[in-house]
């Protein structure tokens, strides 16, 4: 089958299904209950001819035998290769794996365009926020200058749950783990490289230019702390995991970290599990787009609609690809937690370690308590890699206690 399936092929369309976990059950669920609205719609009736679990099911057979294949194992390895086997095939693929496209799409897409096969992602970027649709299609003419917003609704869960319920890190991560947002095991969530695998897409979809998850830099949730979330209360700021795609001069930067941000910010307020994604361009001002992004039936949702799509033949996003290198790193803004001895000198030290760095504070909060002390930085903006040699410095300080903590600080000349 073709990447545009048509009525005279017959009204049956055979849709593998690579993966049954959440997310493939619920689309499996979804297509037998849609199936004669679908029909109705496009011609074409979908029937689920196989369905590949880790115990059961041949992933080749599945392949072979049907005309749509959709992949949601995750991972790099069997994925790869089974989606392999179906763009060499010639037959649509809808995936919602971001991890494998953000790795392999330099040769993934490539592949499909080349055997005229249709690789379909919606899924894989931000739940059922349709960001890769705007992008790729609706404003794909459009020059876009920064695409910034939550992208992975399992963190945005457990930030919720630390700042509106005061709940411990280790407390919000249970709930979202029986909650069904966060995995048994979460690290691919909380330590950002989900959210860098999404932004890595974006990026691609934005400017045009191939971008790896090893070229953006991130950083996750796990080593946050209550305080942490205590000090965007009493401040009025809101504390969110950020992923940002620019485009600077001719080059790119694409980077996650948590960021302190003004509630007036449109990105401050969503919570829960929801995602959110504001593109910014001179052609339209600023586009925010926010839904569901944690979730089986959300999930399935955008996956059923790239599945649509490719029954309807609808026109493939062109990859025109330029080559753009990585933007050098950015300045920001921080707020610097320091736990130290209740002594005199600790401040002067601390500052002049930074001024060495060229760092400049803007306030200072100081706390004691009992012979130590809580000390709260908000810096100028300053070079990240000051700010990483300033922070090694003054972790090996000997009235410090703990790991310092630095997390960026929404900065408006410099998003």
């Amino acid at each position: 089958m073709s990447s545009n399936p048509s009525a005279d092929e017959g009204s049956i369309v055979k849709i593998g299904v690579l993966g049954r976990g959440t997310v493939g059950s619920a689309l499996i669920t979804l297509l037998e209950e849609r199936a004669d609205v679908i029909q109705a719609e496009t011609g074409l009736r979908p029937v689920v001819s196989g369905v590949l679990t880790r115990s059961l099911g041949n992933g080749e057979g599945i392949v072979d035998e049907a005309d749509v294949i959709v992949e949601l194992m995750g991972g790099l390895e069997p994925a790869e290769r089974l989606v392999r086997r179906a763009l060499e095939a010639g037959k649509p693929v809808v995936t919602a794996n971001k991890q494998l496209l953000s790795r392999r799409g330099h040769e993934l897409f490539p592949l499909a365009s080349a055997n005229g096969a249709a690789l379909r992602y919606e899924a894989a970027v931000a739940g059922a926020v349709p960001i890769v649709r705007v992008l790729g299609d609706t404003l794909s003419a459009t020059p876009v200058e920064r695409v910034h917003g939550i992208v992975n609704g399992t963190t945005n869960y457990i930030l919720t749950a630390m700042a509106h319920r005061g709940e411990s890190y280790a407390e919000a991560l249970k709930d979202a783990q029986d909650a069904g947002f966060a995995e048994a095991d979460p690290t691919e969530d909380v330590s950002g490289s989900d959210a860098a695998a999404k932004m890595a897409l974006l990026a691609m979809l934005a400017f045009g230019t191939w971008v790896s998850h090893e070229d953006v830099d991130f950083t996750g949730i796990d080593k946050l702390a209550l305080e942490d979330l205590e000090f965007a209360r009493e401040f009025d700021l809101a504390l969110k995991l950020v992923g940002t795609a620019e485009k600077i001069g001719d080059a790119v930067s694409v980077r996650v970290h948590p960021m302190f941000l003004p509630l007036s910010h449109p990105l401050a307020r969503v919570d829960g599990s929801y995602n959110a994604v504001t593109i910014e361009s001179p052609h339209v001002e600023e586009i925010t787009l926010q839904g569901p992004g944690a979730g089986g039936v959300p999930t399935a949702s955008a996956v059923l609609g790239d599945v649509i799509s490719v029954l309807h033949g609808a026109d493939e996003p062109k990859h025109a690809w330029q080559t753009l290198p990585k933007a050098p790193e950015v300045l920001s803004a921080f707020y610097l937690h320091f736990d130290v001895d209740d002594e005199p000198g600790v401040l002067s030290e601390v500052a002049q370690v930074l001024g060495l760095q060229k760092i400049s504070i803007r306030s200072v909060a100081q706390k004691g308590a009992g012979g130590a002390a809580r000390l709260v930085m908000i810096t100028h903006r300053a070079p990240e890699s000051a700010m990483e040699a300033a922070i090694g410095m003054i972790g090996g300080l000997g009235f410090v206690r703990g790991e310092p903590r630095a997390i960026r600080v929404f900065d408006e000349e410099n998003a």
